[in-house]
């Protein structure tokens, strides 16, 4: 898998089709972190743009291969292994994004509750961000597995699709996305820091069943 990994990485890098996600990512970004405000609160927010723009990556990398080049790596690995390598391209690329992302947070926000008056330990909402920005992305690569290539060929289905169950995954009740971003504003209100481990599983096993079925389509369909 290293070196599909690394052919993947080296396409999405090639390709320059990453510049359209991290600028929305970018956009959204500043417009809802700002120096000073509460840290927890900032995290979350941060957390939930991640979703949308996992989902964009992850169709950015199952689709980023030409036909033939698809079709030789899925000749020489199985149809299964290429696929896999596409999904967790666009997991490791969300991550590392979410990560910067929360350096940036802990950087400018206020660790201070959401009116100021509690004093919020940064390095433990660090990890909670973290987390909640993992949740984010494992439900992203489930969104996008699941409204892409290989189940969904058409362009005018899969992206509209796309960005309607990303935004859906941030608000439905049941959401692994909602309960822990809903977990660090509770935070914040209170001054106190939840680490959302809970969501963080529940979206592994999402996003790991996503994938599955993913994979598997791609093998009758490549």
């Amino acid at each position: 898998m290293t070196a599909l990994l690394r052919y993947q990485a080296t396409l999405l890098i090639r390709s320059h089709r990453w510049l359209a996600p991290l600028l929305f990512h970018g956009i959204l970004l500043c417009i809802g972190v700002r120096p000073g405000e509460p840290v927890l609160d900032s995290f979350a927010y941060a957390a939930a743009v991640l979703l949308p723009t996992t989902a964009w990556l992850v169709r950015v990398c199952v689709t980023n291969e030409p036909p033939a080049a698809r079709a030789c790596a899925a000749a020489a690995v199985g149809p299964v292994r290429a696929h896999l390598a596409a999904l967790l391209t666009a997991l490791l690329a969300s991550a590392a994004l979410g990560t910067a992302c929360a350096a940036v947070v802990a950087a400018v926000g206020a660790p201070r509750s959401t009116d100021h008056r509690v004093a919020v330990p940064l390095l433990p909402a660090t990890l909670a961000g973290l987390v909640a920005a993992l949740v984010c992305a494992l439900l992203g690569v489930a969104v996008g597995a699941l409204c892409n290539r290989p189940l969904l060929r058409s362009t005018a289905w899969a992206v509209p699709g796309t960005m309607l169950v990303a935004c859906l995954a941030l608000f439905v009740w049941g959401s692994p996305a909602r309960a822990a971003l809903s977990r660090l504003t509770a935070g914040s209100i209170s001054g106190s820091v939840p680490v959302p481990l809970p969501p963080l599983a529940f979206a592994a096993v999402l996003a790991a069943g996503a994938t599955a079925v993913a994979c598997a389509v791609s093998r009758r369909r490549e």
